[in-house]
């Protein structure tokens, strides 16, 4: 338990001193800023610094901290250490910057300020890697919350082929992210966001003094070795698995959409730095369950992180009472970011071709093709068809929801990687302390490019080189290498621009 509470202590101490610390580096100014000076009605519109807190907490905190987090607990506490030391100095870090930056080139998309820092190429990229993102994003938040609703109704004693069928949740989801997606955003998410905050807190608060009441928290220090049950290693595993509870690059999607929202620059810390630093505490509380309340073999038999994990976690910290409200917040956490997750899909379109959102027409034509993908990505997964496996029929999804997840995973740190390279490259020409953000971008992005050459997604798919640390681990770190070594040089080629030009 004395892991857990230092993990805290550090988590809120690295929001109090390094955060400041990282806002002193970028050094925000009494500018106007994008929400004053072209206010829409729509995407810019100025919000209070507590809904801008509230709605971006909601927007990144997805089911990542939670589904995630449970899932890493399976390698055991030492997932404790990743979700501290990864939010304060990597995760934190790189919403920071992918907000304030965004706010300094007003209010673009994440697409757009990475094209501004690394080129044309790289915004290019970008573009396409984001769309696919959100829009694997927006269908994974669809589904999740569509199968929790089923297992509360099923558990609860429910019958009806309606109420226990994912399709019927999952339109209604659809629905709501279309509305969502298309009104200002003042309008629906400004409003009941902060009531979706509140359930989340409760909801982590209620977990957080069931799992102390019931004690025995692992300590780090006595299990500082890898516990999964299938010897699936840590690196880069864990640190891919535990995604939005320690650093996310879907965050850098979202954290432009508060950044047309800001009313001063000096919000940033508080909004941006802040949310995540509030993200990294929820997902060290559901890791903490996990690893207390069902232990690495119970965790590895439900699956890691889904809606049975979470529904028994649920029971044995606030028991019937506490449930609904539990089960309702972990449903809003996937769904307020599932909405903007589409939202940050048509504006990255739109900022790519150009087009004015003021006009509800184009929004409309935007909304339609990136929501339909999102159904038909969803649907695909909700509806089964009958396969013979070994001379046994089986009913299985269209889609399999876990090959989008783990695809999803490795797509979120590579982004991550690529907007912390751009915050680097932001401070090298402003002469300004890139380490903050170089290092933990060389460390994502040796977690990628490992990641890719050993999972059975990617590279794995081969057979040699499935779970191959032989290969995997040095072709990782001379990957991450060669991105320092680059980085390093183009940030002395714009430090010596900036020196002739001054």
């Amino acid at each position: 338990m004395i892991s857990f509470f230092l993990c805290l202590a550090v988590l809120v101490c690295g929001y109090l001193f390094y955060g400041k610390y990282v806002d002193s580096v970028f050094n925000p100014d009494d500018r106007e800023t994008p929400a004053v000076a072209i206010n829409d009605g729509i995407d810019y519109v100025v919000l209070p610094q507590w809904k801008l807190f509230m709605i971006q907490l909601l927007n990144i905190a997805g089911l990542g901290p939670i589904f995630g987090a449970l899932s890493g607990a399976m390698w055991g506490p030492v997932v404790f250490l990743w979700i501290t030391f990864g939010t304060v100095f990597a995760g934190a870090v790189h919403d920071y910057f992918a907000g304030m930056l965004s706010e300094r080139n007003n209010g673009a998309s994440i697409s757009e300020v990475t094209g501004i820092y690394l080129g044309s190429t790289m915004k290019n990229v970008m573009r396409v890697f984001s769309v696919i993102l959100l829009i694997m994003v927006g269908t994974v938040f669809a589904v999740g919350p569509a199968g929790l609703l089923v297992t509360l109704f099923k558990n609860n004693g429910a019958t009806s082929g309606i109420v226990v069928n994912p399709a019927f949740w999952l339109a209604i989801i659809l629905c709501y992210y279309f509305i969502a997606t298309f009104i200002s955003v003042d309008k629906v998410i400004g409003k009941i966001y902060p009531l979706f905050g509140i359930c989340l807190i409760i909801m982590a608060v209620g977990v957080c003094f069931g799992t102390l009441k019931h004690g025995g928290i692992p300590e780090i220090f006595s299990n500082f070795h890898n516990m999964h049950p299938k010897g699936t290693p840590i690196w880069a595993f864990m640190f891919i698995t535990v995604a939005c509870g320690a650093i996310s690059g879907f965050h850098a999607t979202q954290s432009p959409l508060m950044a047309r929202c800001l009313k001063s620059e000096r919000q940033g810390h508080f909004v941006f730095y802040g949310a995540m630093v509030a993200e990294g505490i929820i997902a060290l509380i559901w890791a903490a369950a996990g690893v207390t309340l069902l232990g690495v073999d119970g965790l590895s038999e439900m699956g890691g992180g889904n809606a049975t994990s979470v529904y028994d976690i649920c029971t044995k910290t606030m028991g019937k009472v506490g449930i609904i409200l539990a089960m309702l917040g972990v449903i809003a956490c996937p769904i307020t970011s599932g909405d903007t997750a589409f939202r940050s899909a048509r504006l990255t379109l739109a900022d790519w071709f150009k087009l004015d959102m003021g006009n509800w027409k184009t929004r409309l034509l935007l909304c339609i093709p990136v929501l339909g993908i999102g159904a038909i990505l969803g649907f695909g997964n909700t509806l089964k068809h009958e396969v013979m496996v070994d001379g046994a029929a089986k009913m299985v999804s269209y889609i399999d929801y876990q090959v989008i997840w783990r695809y999803f995973s490795w797509s979120n740190q590579t982004l991550a990687m690529i907007v912390l390279w751009a915050g680097a490259m932001y401070l090298a020409q402003n002469k300004r302390n890139y380490w903050i953000c170089a290092v933990p971008a060389t460390f994502m992005s040796a977690v990628s490019c490992t990641y890719f050459m050993m999972a059975g997604e990617c590279m794995g798919l081969i057979a040699f080189f499935k779970n191959n640390k032989a290969v995997g681990y040095p072709v990782g770190l001379i990957f991450a290498a060669c991105c320092l070594a680059l980085f390093l040089s183009k940030a002395k080629n714009a430090a010596a621009k900036a020196a002739k030009v001054a």
